[in-house]
């Protein structure tokens, strides 16, 4: 009995620790478990039981993409006090992070259209990524870092569209200024990322500081590594005035570049990301391998190696690649060769309507008629039965 109070108590431990929103041992319910009646054993087995197959999955704020215009602060699983807050202080914030959280998920999507993982989604998942994410992986800095940068893109955004209570166009950028064209004047609504920055910080990094751990200073670098990213691709924008757009007289304004530049970059930052370990205080990291260079606040940072993705995995979070659309042609990483790990593929001939014999109409239209073509398609075979199982 006590071995399984024992039990008990550290599995409710490392349950809290997760931040789980489900199953919690209560002090009544451990109580029962110091009484050695039949009924007691009986209960405390159940409970345990239920404890063992509690997912231990955190959920997330990226949830807030799931709830759309529905967002409640206390219906959003996983948020920590301050995050809890500032949810309910900042009710138009929350709207705007929700539409931001779509964004970056469609970005992830598309930088990782062409491989294994491809930056899958789970449906009505409070954790919306599954158990891939537990492993401190490359992936899971990727996702952390556009995460980070998306929320910063949305807020700025927001900001300069009027669409917050709390910011506007950046206030700094008034009077007079000058670049290598000269001077000009500071004007239109130049957007306010540092407002971005400064609110993505307080609500995203609020979870990762109520631990001290070694994945919580991976998920802190890696939400930094994200934020200055959208910084990066800021540039100037400028309207000319004078005769006949001489340029005489300028007017600029500061401007976030498209996000798909941020995504390209940290889909960079992703194939250079650095694997480390924790120094020996336990205050940073080092190089897990000394052949190379260390990492910088722009790279991002990993400790664990990835798994295949070849194969379904329940317990990594793999959804494998059966079924997947591959490139017969292609050497890639989106060819069938590597995409479906050597297990082949189906072909599939698809009708397909395009569009051809395209005319130019005078005037100003475009008119093309509708052709039909046969068109091959190509997806990933499923494993053998045995070979699955085994990864189940």
């Amino acid at each position: 009995m006590l071995g399984l109070n024992r039990i008990l108590s550290l599995r409710a431990t490392r349950i809290r620790s997760y931040g789980s929103p489900g199953v919690r041992l209560s002090s009544r319910a451990s109580s029962r478990c110091q009484t050695p009646s039949a009924s007691s054993r009986i209960y405390c087995a159940c409970v345990l039981l239920l404890l063992l197959v509690t997912p231990r999955v955190d959920s997330s704020w990226w949830y807030i993409g799931a709830l759309g215009a529905r967002v409640i602060c206390d219906n959003i699983p996983g948020l920590v006090n301050k995050q809890r807050q500032l949810c309910q202080r900042h009710p138009d914030i929350m709207q705007a992070i929700g539409e931001g959280t779509k964004e970056w998920i469609r970005e992830c999507q598309h930088q990782f259209r062409h491989h294994r993982w491809n930056c899958s989604t789970l449906d009505r998942d409070h954790t919306v990524f599954g158990r891939v994410l537990l492993r401190s992986s490359r992936e899971a800095a990727f996702v952390y870092a556009i995460s980070s940068a998306g929320v910063v893109y949305a807020l700025t955004r927001a900001c300069s569209q009027g669409e917050l209570k709390t910011c506007n166009c950046d206030p700094h950028k008034r009077g007079r200024a000058s670049d290598e064209r000269g001077e000009f004047d500071w004007g239109g609504c130049s957007d306010n990322i540092n407002y971005g920055i400064k609110f993505a910080k307080a609500f995203i990094d609020a979870k990762e500081r109520t631990v001290r751990d070694a994945r919580a200073l991976m998920n802190l670098h890696n939400n930094r590594c994200g934020r200055i990213a959208v910084k990066r691709f800021m540039k100037l924008e400028c309207k000319c005035h004078g005769v006949s757009g001489s340029c005489t007289l300028r007017t600029c304004w500061m401007a976030m570049a498209d996000f798909r530049k941020t995504g390209d970059y940290l889909r960079r930052k992703y194939n250079g990301a650095i694997e480390v370990t924790m120094n020996q205080d336990g205050t940073g990291f080092a190089v897990a391998n000394k052949a190379f260079r260390k990492a910088t606040k722009n790279d991002l940072v990993y400790f664990e190696n990835s798994p295949d993705y070849c194969l379904q995995d329940k317990a990594a979070g793999s959804l494998g690649t059966a079924g997947r659309v591959c490139n017969k042609t292609s050497r890639g990483t989106d060819g069938c060769e590597v995409m479906c790990c050597g297990r082949g593929y189906d072909t599939t001939r698809v009708q397909q309507i395009t569009k051809c014999e395209c005319k130019f109409k005078w005037c100003c239209a475009v008119e093309c008629k509708d052709c039909e073509e046969a068109v091959d398609i190509h997806t990933c075979k499923a494993p053998k039965r045995a070979e699955w199982l085994d990864q189940t």
